[in-house]
């Protein structure tokens, strides 16, 4: 039925009891659609005018109607507690150590997805609204020692795969909305706080950050780029991007002693 609804692909570990949710969640609507579809047929026919020339103001009588409706309610009930909830819980509630888990910062703005990675020293440096710059969107203090190491990117995450990701995601100026749909994540950035988001991906491939709030006239192309990789390539990856923001020092020309006149 997943093909039907159009899902895209499911690539992160929870992604299955999201999909099996919203399967239910269909197959429960065309129940009530075909159910109260089909009653309402029968009502207009029953209690068509030329029937009942005299109107009924008591009502129905019977206990089909509410037994459907206790029905119909008992069933959304176990929706919300078989599924909805344990879903809901294991995302607010189980938040993997950070020391097992790849950290990244995430900061939404007018009309991109700004990354901040932690350095080989796992510390996020400083940042600072007055430090914000078109060449530094993030603010980030490259006199603190703890960012000296950091990595940034607009519109580009790359993460390794079957490893914890645990996003602390923000916004800049007005709320956002960050979209993994592969990875049936979807969070609202909001101004002025820092929300954790986490996931596990469980597949290669190439996916698209989107944003899901309408934003302002740009909010069209307010996209950008997910790479779930192996964790080789990931550390690749990470050292490539090390050496090309942080490039080694030159180590100062020397000039050789002068010689003696013979």
């Amino acid at each position: 039925m997943l093909n039907y609804l159009g899902l895209p692909v499911a690539a992160s570990t929870h992604a299955g009891q999201i999909d099996t949710m919203i399967v239910l969640v269909h197959w429960l609507m065309l129940v009530l659609f075909v159910g109260w579809g089909t009653y309402f047929l029968f009502a207009l026919v029953r209690f068509r005018r030329g029937a009942n020339p005299k109107a009924d103001y008591t009502g129905a009588k019977g206990s089909i109607a509410k037994g459907t409706e206790f029905a119909v309610m008992a069933v959304e009930m176990a929706l919300l507690i078989i599924y909805a909830i344990p879903a809901w819980a294991a995302r607010v509630q189980q938040f993997p150590a950070e020391s097992e888990a790849v950290v990244v910062r995430v900061v939404g703005e007018q009309f991109s997805w700004n990354v901040h990675y932690p350095g080989p020293d796992r510390t996020f440096g400083r940042t600072d609204i007055k430090l914000v710059a078109a060449d530094n969107p993030l603010g980030l203090d490259n006199n603190d020692a703890a960012a000296k190491d950091d990595l940034t990117e607009i519109n580009v995450l790359n993460l390794p795969v079957d490893r914890p990701v645990l996003v602390h995601l923000s916004s800049k100026d007005v709320i956002h909305s960050f979209g993994l749909y592969e990875m049936r994540v979807k969070q609202d950035a909001i101004p002025g706080l820092e929300i954790p988001v986490w996931f596990i991906p469980n597949r290669v491939g190439a996916y698209e950050i989107t944003c899901s709030q309408l934003c302002g006239l740009g909010h069209f192309r307010m996209r950008g780029a997910i790479t779930i990789q192996t964790q080789a390539d990931y550390d690749r990856w990470f050292a490539e991007e090390q050496t090309a923001q942080h490039p080694p020092a030159a180590a100062p020309a020397t000039t050789p002693p002068p010689t003696a006149p013979r």
